[in-house]
Parts: C-alpha cells; sequence; structure tokens
C-alpha cells in the first residue's frame, strides 16, 4: 500500500515537472518575443483653402503741413471705405489704425536734405471670412490707384496673412489616415520578415503643422500629421 502510494507521489511530481517545464517555455517563449517590435512612422497630408484673411490696405502722404496730411488721409479713408463696401464688405471687418507720424527733422542723425519734413502711414485693416472676396479686391485695388490714391505694396511689414482656423474639424480624420499609414508600413515589414503583426506596444502623435503650400499660392494650406506606432512582432 505504501509503495502504491509512493508512485503516485512520483507520477504526480513527474506531471507537474512537465507542466511546469512547458510554462516555463511558454513564458521564455513570451519573453522573448516582447523583444521582437517594429516603429513605424504614419504621414498624413492635406490640403486646405484659408478661411481666414487679414489685408492691410497701406497709404503714404508725405508734407510739410501736418494739418493738409491729415485732410488728405481722411479722403483717402472716406474712398476706401467706399470700395469696400460696394465690394462686400462690412464694417465689422473694417478697422482704421491711428495714423503713424514720422517728423525727420527730429532726426538728428540725417545730413541729409529735407524736402518734406513729414512722413505718414495711415493702415486699414480688413479681417474677413471672405477669402475669394477679398482676393478679388486685392486685385481691383487699381481703382483706387485711379482716384489718385497710392497703395503701398511689398511692404514686409504690411503682409497680407491667410490662416485656416478649422483644424479641429479635420483632425479626427486626419489621425486615423495617419494611423492606418503606420499600420499599412507594419504589416508590409511583418510580410517581409515571415512575422506576424501583434499588439501596438507604444504609439505617439506629432504637432500638427499647417503651411503654405508655396509663396505663390499662400491662400492654400498644407497641413501635416506624423504618428509613430511601435508593434509587437510575432511568429
Amino acid at each position: 500500500m505504501k509503495s502504491k502510494s509512493l508512485i503516485i507521489s512520483a507520477a504526480l511530481v513527474a506531471v507537474s515537472i512537465v507542466v511546469l517545464g512547458f510554462a516555463l517555455k511558454s513564458g521564455i517563449d513570451t519573453f522573448s518575443n516582447r523583444d521582437r517590435v517594429v516603429t513605424v512612422r504614419g504621414l498624413c497630408e492635406k490640403e486646405v483653402n484659408a478661411n481666414k484673411v487679414t489685408w492691410p490696405i497701406v497709404t503714404k502722404e508725405v508734407g510739410n503741413d501736418l494739418q493738409g496730411i491729415y485732410t488728405k488721409i481722411e479722403a483717402n479713408n472716406k474712398a476706401i471705405l467706399a470700395f469696400l463696401h460696394a465690394n462686400g464688405i462690412d464694417d465689422s471687418e473694417i478697422s482704421i489704425d491711428a495714423p503713424s507720424v514720422y517728423d525727420q527733422t527730429a532726426d538728428s542723425y540725417s545730413q541729409q536734405d529735407i524736402r518734406y519734413r513729414y512722413k505718414v502711414t495711415n493702415v486699414i485693416v480688413v479681417t474677413s471670412s471672405k477669402v475669394d472676396i477679398v482676393r478679388e479686391l486685392i486685385k481691383k485695388q487699381t481703382e483706387l490707384m485711379k482716384q489718385g490714391i497710392a497703395i503701398v505694396a511689398g511692404d514686409y511689414s504690411y503682409r497680407t496673412q491667410y490662416e485656416y482656423t478649422d483644424l479641429n474639424s479635420i483632425k479626427p480624420e486626419m489621425i486615423a489616415s495617419a494611423t492606418a499609414s503606420a499600420r499599412e508600413a507594419a504589416d508590409k515589414f511583418a510580410e517581409d520578415s515571415h512575422s506576424e503583426l501583434g499588439k501596438i506596444k507604444t504609439a505617439s502623435q506629432g504637432q500638427f503643422s499647417i503651411n503654405d503650400r508655396d509663396q505663390y499660392t499662400p491662400y492654400i494650406k498644407t497641413i501635416r500629421i506624423v504618428t509613430y506606432i511601435t508593434y509587437y512582432l510575432e511568429d
């Protein structure tokens, strides 16, 4: 009876050892597979039209009679506002900055003969979501020149700016597209390495960037997002 119990005990120990061996092997294989990963980059780019424009309309006057210059500026502003109103721009989209006056005689370092004492810069700013309308008005501003109003162009300090302000509406779609792009790259890598793609180990998302498509079409923006995802690889 005693020998029978010993045999049973020994058999149980043997089975336990076998089971433990399989468990250890499975654990080692699992641990080994944890080190087999692939990191891929997913990219999504999208072109959109700007939905906001800031257009500074700049005029400059020179002279020795400051009061006369201001009278000229008031007449210019009246003509510019009439031009804007006639072409669909509302008062709520227009702001008039205070004129900037530069007195050349106050510059003690100037050694040149001064013909005109004062230089006055006047700026009317249009801020609007009517991007297409404003773009057409920029082309038509020669109508103001025909009225004797000299519009200053090419001044770096007063550039027309285009923006895209509705990023939140396209974020989910772009993130999903970038993630799908990363998954496609990971699937290809797994296929080439004769492996199976496992679960995601880590994932990170870069910042959205919004840039002009090129210097000639600043009203068209390129939006870009990059994601980085690390997958486990399995046999």
